[in-house]
C-alpha cells in the first residue's frame, strides 16, 4: 500500500506569518481523463500514455505549469482517478508524489513552491435528467488505495471512461456522501487511529452548466440534492457572484444557511491551461480542513480575483490580496533586544520576536501584560503622530519611552519591500490610536476630514492632490498679497517722480515763454561786471594801502665818523640815487591809482546800466509770470528743475517697468484666487461624492454634511490684529451662523453696505479707516477651509451631531468610517472595544475588519473574544508579563491548539465561563 507522509516546507510561514492568502485552482484535470479526449499530453512528452515514465515526466511538468502559472493551491480533480486498470496508472497519484517528494529542476522542493495539493475527482453522480457533477477533494494522507477506493465506491463500480463517453455513477449525490462518510469512518476504525487521518471536501463545479446543480434541465433537483454536504459553488468563467444570485433569492438564503461560498477554478484539462481562473483563498495550514474553514468563513478567507472590465468581461484585481504580489506597506515583524528593556530578555542577548500578520494581528493578554506598552512603544520606536490630547499622550509617551524604550532597547523592524535604510515611518507608516484617543479625536474636524477623504478609492488621490495645492496656492497669495503692497508703493513712488519730472518740464517751458532766457543771461552779464568792479575796487584799495605803507618807510641817512671810516664807498651817492628810485616808486603806484580809480569809474557807470536793464527785464518777466500763475521766486531754483526735468524719460521708464509689474502680479494674484475657487468648487464635488456613498453605504445610519467656508480661524485672527475694540466686539458678538467669509467681507467692504453684518456707523467708519488697498489685498488672499459634520442616526430615525453623541456612540461612528476609508497604511489600535457596544462589533466592526483583509495590517489588543475569534484574527500574540517584564507566551495561528487555549483563558473567560454561558444560552 502506498501511503503519504507529507514532508515539511517551511518557507510559507517565513515569508508571511500566520494565515495567509493563496492562489488556488481547485478543478484541474489530468492525464487520467485522457479517453475523454479533451486530457492531453504536454508538447515535448512522448510514449505509451501507461507509461510510469510517462506519466513521471507529465507530472513534473504538470506541476511545473502550475508554478508558472502561480498557482500556490492545486486541486487535482479528474473525472477518472487513473488512466489504465492499475494503481500505478494514476497521474493524479503521480503528481502528489512528486510534489510531495520531488524538487524541480532548480534544485527547489515542489512543496516549497506549491503550498497545499489536494487530489480528488470529479464523479458525474445519478441526479437530474444528464447527471450532476461534483469536485471532491482530499487530503493526501488519505493514501494512494485509498484516494482509488473512494472513486469507485462514489461511482458504485462504474467505469467512468467506456467508450469515450463520461458515464454517471450509479449512486446519486446523498448516496454517494453517505458511502463516503462510512468508508472514513470505517478506514478511521480500521486502522486503529483515535482522530481522522484525512478529510474531504465537496465542491459543486460549473453549477449553470448543463451538468452543473442549477442546470435549466433539473429546475427541481435542488428540493432533493442534499446541498448541505458542499462546501462551494464554481462560479462560471465570465460571471461574478452578483450574476449568479441575480434573481435567485433562495440560493442566496441556503447559501447563507449553508456557509457555502463562491469560487473561480480553470477546469484545466491541458496543463497550459492551469490558473486560467483561480480564487484567493486564505489557509492556516495545507490541509481539507483549513479549506473547509476559509469556505466556512469566505467573508474573511476567500476572495475573487476578477472584477468587471471592458465589455462586461471580467479583468483580474488590480490589487490581489497575498501581500507578496503588492507593495502595501506591512510590518512583518519586530524585533526588541536589550536585557533591561520590558520585553527584553534578562540575561540573554537574543532579541524577543513579534511575529504579525499583513493582515489581522490581535495581541492579548491579562491586564498590565503589555498589550500598550507594544504598541505605543511602536508608536514611539517609528515617530509617528502622538495623540493631540495632552492627557492621553503622556500615557502614550510614558508606556513607549518609560517601558518599551527603556535600557536603552534596540528595535528592528522587518518591514518588506521596503528600503531598510529609510526612517521608520516611512518604512512603516502606520496610523495609531490609543486607549481613548478615538472618543477624543471625535472632536477634530480635521481628523473627520481626512477620514472622509480616504473613503472612496476613486476619489482619495484627488481629494488629496486638491488639499496640497490649495494650502500651496493660500500661501502663495498670502505672500502675493504682500508683494503687492510693495509693488504699489513702488509704483506711487514713481509715478509721484514723474510728476515731479514733468511739472519742472512745465515751468522750464513757461520760464521760456516769459523771458527767463534773457533775464538769465542778462543777470549773467551783471553778475560778471559786477565781479569785474569788485576786483578792481579791491585792487583799489590795495594800492591804497601799499602807498601809505610806502610813505610810512622812514628812510635812513649815514652818520659822518661812519662815513670817514669807509673812505673806499660811495654811500652818499648810492642814497641819493636810492632815494630817487623810491620817489618814482611812489610816483608811479599814484598813476596807477589814478588810472584803476578812471577805470573804476566807466565800470561803475557799465553796472548801473545793467542793474536798470535787469531790473526792467525782471518787472516784465515777473508780469509775465503771474499772468501765467508761477511764482517768480522759482527763478532760482532753474538748475534744480533743470535736472529734474532731464530726468523724465528715466523716471517714465521705472513707473512703466513698476506698473507693469503690478499688473502681472496682480493678474497672477487674481488667477491664484480663480484657480482656488476652481478647486474649492471641484473639492465640494468630490466630497459631495463620497458623502453620498456614506449615505448609501451605511444606508442613513450616518450621514455627513458640509459647512462651506466654515473654519473661520483665518478670518478672526485676520480681524483681531487690527487692535481695535469696536471691530474685536463687532466679530466676538457676531454669531457663527452670520460671520461672514473673507469674500463676503470684501464685497459688502466695497459696497459700504457693512451695516448688513451687524456693523454699527462708528465701527464701520473706524474698519474703512483700517481696511487700506493693502490690508484689502489681505483680506483677499484669505481662505477658510470647509468643514464636515458627521450625525449618527438614532434608535428613533433621528440624527445626532458627532459632538452631541456619547464616548462610545462617537467611537462607533468614527470606527465605522475609518474601517471603511480607502487608506493602506497599517492601522494600529489599542483596545477599541473599550467604548464599543456588542451590537456594533457584530453589525460594523467585525464584517469592515473582514473585508479589510488583503487590504491593510490591522493590529489590535483587545480583551474582548469576538474581535479575535469572530473578527478571524490570522495572528494572535499572547503575552504575560511579571511585575517589570513582559513575554511571549505563544503567538500563531487561531487554529493553533495553544492560541486557542489562550484566547478562551485570557479574553473568554476560561473553559468554566465558556461552558457556563453555553448553558445559560441553551446551545
Amino acid at each position: 500500500m502506498v501511503t503519504f507522509k507529507r514532508e515539511e516546507a517551511g518557507t510559507w510561514r517565513q515569508q508571511v506569518p500566520g494565515v495567509r492568502w493563496f492562489k488556488a485552482d481547485l478543478h484541474i484535470h489530468t492525464i487520467d481523463d485522457h479517453r475523454g479526449r479533451r486530457a492531453k499530453m504536454p508538447s515535448g512528452i512522448t510514449g505509451p500514455v501507461e507509461s510510469s515514465d510517462t506519466i513521471s515526466a507529465y507530472a513534473k511538468r504538470f506541476l511545473q505549469s502550475a508554478v508558472e502559472s502561480g498557482v500556490q493551491i492545486l486541486g487535482v480533480t479528474p473525472h477518472s482517478p487513473r488512466i489504465g486498470t492499475t494503481a500505478d496508472s494514476s497521474a493524479v497519484w503521480q503528481i502528489v508524489h512528486q510534489w510531495n517528494y520531488s524538487a524541480d529542476d532548480d534544485g527547489i522542493p515542489f512543496r516549497e513552491k506549491i503550498y497545499a495539493l489536494f487530489p480528488g475527482f470529479e464523479p458525474s453522480l445519478n441526479d437530474g435528467k444528464g447527471g450532476t457533477h461534483m469536485l471532491f477533494l482530499f487530503d493526501p494522507e488519505i493514501g494512494r488505495e485509498n484516494y482509488l477506493k473512494a472513486f469507485d465506491l462514489i461511482m458504485g463500480g462504474v467505469s467512468p471512461w467506456p467508450d469515450n463517453q463520461l458515464r454517471m455513477s450509479s449512486k446519486n449525490a446523498e448516496e454517494a456522501f453517505d458511502e463516503l462518510s462510512r468508508f472514513r469512518k470505517q478506514e478511521c476504525s480500521n486502522m486503529g487511529y483515535e482522530s481522522f487521518q484525512w478529510d474531504y471536501i465537496v465542491l459543486a463545479p460549473h453549477i449553470e452548466d448543463d451538468k452543473g446543480i442549477l442546470g435549466a434541465q433539473r429546475a427541481q433537483v435542488l428540493e432533493h440534492f442534499p446541498v448541505s454536504e458542499i462546501a462551494g459553488l464554481e462560479l462560471r468563467d465570465e460571471h461574478l457572484p452578483e450574476d449568479s444570485l441575480r434573481n435567485r433569492p433562495q440560493l442566496a438564503a441556503g447559501m447563507v444557511e449553508h456557509r457555502q461560498a463562491f469560487f473561480h477554478s480553470s477546469d484545466a484539462y491541458l496543463v497550459e491551461e492551469i490558473g486560467n481562473r483561480y480564487t484567493w483563498l486564505k489557509l492556516a495550514s495545507p490541509r481539507i480542513e483549513a479549506l473547509r474553514q476559509a469556505f466556512i468563513a469566505s467573508d474573511s478567507r476567500i476572495r475573487i480575483g476578477y472584477e468587471k472590465g471592458p465589455n462586461a468581461g471580467l479583468t483580474e484585481i488590480p490589487n490581489p490580496p497575498d501581500v507578496t504580489m503588492n507593495d502595501r506597506p506591512w510590518l512583518k515583524s519586530v524585533s526588541v533586544i536589550g536585557r533591561a528593556a520590558f520585553f527584553g530578555k534578562a540575561g540573554e542577548g537574543e532579541p524577543t520576536h513579534f511575529d504579525l500578520s499583513p493582515d489581522l494581528t490581535c495581541i492579548i493578554g491579562g491586564s498590565m501584560t503589555g498589550k500598550s506598552t507594544l504598541l505605543d512603544g511602536l508608536r514611539m520606536h517609528v515617530n509617528a503622530p502622538l495623540p493631540e490630547d495632552d492627557g492621553v499622550k503622556r500615557q502614550v509617551e510614558a508606556r513607549g519611552k518609560g517601558r518599551f524604550l527603556s535600557g536603552s532597547a534596540k528595535v528592528v523592524l522587518d518591514c518588506p519591500g521596503r528600503d531598510p535604510t529609510a526612517a521608520s515611518h516611512e518604512q512603516w507608516p502606520a496610523v495609531f490610536y490609543a486607549q481613548t484617543e478615538l472618543q477624543r479625536l471625535a472632536q477634530s474636524p480635521d481628523a473627520v476630514e481626512d477620514i472622509l477623504a480616504r473613503l472612496v478609492a476613486s476619489e482619495t488621490q484627488g481629494i488629496k492632490e486638491r488639499e496640497v495645492r490649495l494650502v500651496a496656492l493660500d500661501n502663495h497669495l498670502s505672500r502675493d498679497a504682500w508683494q503687492l503692497g510693495n509693488l504699489a508703493d513702488q509704483l506711487a513712488d514713481g509715478e509721484q517722480a514723474v510728476e515731479r519730472s514733468e511739472k519742472a518740464t512745465e515751468e522750464l517751458a513757461a520760464f521760456s515763454d516769459a523771458g527767463v532766457e534773457s533775464l538769465n543771461n542778462a543777470s549773467s552779464d551783471l553778475r560778471k561786471w559786477q565781479e569785474y568792479l569788485t576786483a578792481t575796487k579791491n585792487l583799489d584799495t590795495d594800492l591804497k594801502k601799499l602807498l601809505d605803507a610806502i610813505a610810512a618807510v622812514e628812510f635812513p641817512t649815514t652818520n659822518e665818523p661812519l662815513v670817514q671810516l669807509l673812505p673806499d664807498t660811495e654811500i652818499v651817492d648810492n642814497e641819493t640815487a636810492l632815494f630817487a628810485h623810491w620817489q618814482r616808486v611812489s610816483d608811479l603806484l599814484m598813476a596807477v591809482q589814478e588810472e584803476i580809480s578812471a577805470a573804476n569809474s566807466i565800470t561803475k557807470s557799465i553796472t548801473d546800466s545793467l542793474e536798470a536793464y535787469v531790473g526792467n527785464v525782471r518787472v516784465q518777466v515777473d508780469r509775465k509770470l503771474a499772468e501765467n500763475g508761477l511764482d517768480g521766486a522759482r527763478i532760482n531754483e532753474l538748475q534744480a528743475l533743470s535736472v529734474h526735468a532731464a530726468l523724465l524719460g528715466s523716471y517714465e521708464a521705472a513707473r512703466n517697468q513698476a506698473r507693469d509689474a503690478l499688473s502681472n502680479a496682480e493678474n497672477t494674484f487674481e488667477a491664484s484666487r480663480g484657480e482656488r475657487q476652481d478647486l474649492v468648487a471641484q473639492q465640494r464635488e468630490a466630497f459631495d461624492r463620497v458623502m453620498q456613498k456614506v449615505h448609501l453605504q451605511f444606508d442613513g445610519r450616518i450621514v455627513s454634511r458640509r459647512v462651506n467656508d466654515g473654519d473661520k480661524g483665518p478670518l478672526d485672527t485676520f480681524l483681531k490684529n487690527f487692535s481695535q475694540r469696536g471691530i474685536t466686539r463687532w466679530w466676538n458678538d457676531l454669531s457663527e451662523r452670520l460671520r461672514p467669509t473673507p469674500d463676503k467681507l470684501l464685497e459688502k467692504l466695497e459696497a459700504r453696505r457693512l451695516g448688513g453684518i451687524g456693523m454699527s456707523d462708528a465701527v464701520q467708519e473706524t474698519f474703512v479707516e483700517q481696511m487700506t488697498p493693502s490690508k484689502r489685498r489681505e483680506l483677499s488672499a484669505l481662505r477658510c477651509r470647509d468643514q464636515y459634520v458627521l450625525e449618527l442616526m438614532m434608535d428613533d430615525s433621528s440624527h445626532r451631531l458627532l459632538n452631541d453623541l456619547s464616548g462610545g456612540q462617537r467611537v462607533n461612528l468614527l470606527l465605522s468610517l475609518l474601517l471603511e476609508t480607502n487608506d493602506e497604511r497599517p492601522l494600529v489600535i489599542d483596545q477599541p472595544e473599550d467604548e464599543l457596544d456588542n451590537r456594533f462589533l457584530f453589525d460594523t466592526m467585525l464584517p469592515a475588519l473582514k473585508r479589510l483583509k488583503g487590504r491593510r495590517q490591522l493590529i489590535v489588543a483587545t480583551h474582548n473574544a469576538n474581535i479575535v475569534v469572530n473578527g478571524d484574527a490570522d495572528q494572535v500574540i499572547h503575552l504575560e508579563a511579571t511585575a517589570d517584564r513582559g513575554h511571549i507566551a505563544s503567538s500563531g495561528a487561531i487554529e493553533d491548539p495553544a492560541i486557542r487555549d489562550a484566547i478562551v483563558r485570557t479574553v473568554d473567560g476560561g473553559d468554566e465561563a465558556f461552558r457556563m454561558r453555553r448553558l445559560k444560552y441553551g446551545f
